[in-house]
């Protein structure tokens, strides 16, 4: 098995980052419904979300976070932090970020300016959100108008979910992805302590593999949802088998999927 392990093609990895910014989402006054929807969408795409971080509106903290996720992962989402008033510097501080002076962008601007229904309705609140990082690409925004931008491998897009979402859905064509992680889930009315070691040496056989457990407490009894991800369907289903005879030997019976509610 090792040696077949060796010759196997390497999966391609890309990985991703999630930054939320905003003092409303750490008081509490604001619920996150961004992070969900992104994960999902990426993974569809073969895009590994693999951190995902909330900060304040405060600059250096803003600055200092693009600039070691944009290092370390393919590719950077910030969410909030772009709307009309004092508190929104997500896009003055990428700017700080990558060094780079912030402009008032003419495509921005006329965007909202149609938007708005002419010039004389651009008050300087407005035209704040026609402000980006020299040399950005504006990402469209379906609902208000008012843009996103990329720039290098950082995307940064709206708080507010619905336009968060639809200019997600409007720029992910642009993005490369990796190889999809595929999943398999086993569950069984089965204590975690009792099939840990066992489960640790299925691991261990299969390292390629990412194995979970999730407990869980349904219809009167405890148990544990078992999901294996990787990118091979084989190497799954042989991971599977192997975890079925592993719950069935320790007197339980194996539950393809989710157990009923």
């Amino acid at each position: 098995m090792t040696a077949a392990l060796s010759t196997a093609p390497q999966p391609r990895i890309v990985t991703a980052a999630v930054l939320v910014i905003g003092n409303e989402i750490l008081s509490g006054r604001t619920k996150d419904a961004n992070l969900n929807y992104l994960a999902i969408a990426l993974t569809e795409i073969g895009i590994r979300l693999m951190e995902a971080r909330v900060v304040p509106d405060i600059e250096a903290t803003i600055i200092a976070a693009v600039n070691e996720l944009r290092a370390r992962y393919d590719y950077v989402f910030t969410t909030g932090g772009i709307g009309p008033t004092h508190d929104d510097i997500t896009a003055a501080s990428i700017a700080k970020a990558f060094g780079l002076k912030l402009i008032r962008d003419e495509r921005a601007v006329d965007l909202l300016t149609r938007q708005y229904g002419g010039p004389e309705h651009l008050t300087e609140a407005r035209l704040r959100m026609a402000h980006v990082p020299e040399g950005a690409v504006l990402i469209d925004n379906p609902v208000s108008a008012a843009p996103g931008f990329q720039i290098g491998n950082v995307y940064v897009l709206a708080g507010v979910p619905r336009i968060c979402q639809a200019m997600f859905d409007g720029l992910k064509g642009r993005l490369q992805g990796g190889d999809k992680v595929l999943s398999v889930t086993v569950s069984a009315h089965i204590g975690e302590g009792v099939i840990a070691k066992d489960l640790g040496l299925l691991q261990d056989r299969y390292s390629d593999l990412d194995i979970g457990s999730y407990p869980y407490f349904r219809q009167g009894r405890y148990g544990a949802s078992f999901v294996m991800r990787g990118t091979q369907q084989a190497r799954l289903e042989a991971a599977a088998v192997e975890l079925r005879d592993i719950i069935r030997r320790l007197g339980a019976e194996p539950i393809d999927g989710e157990p009923a509610a």
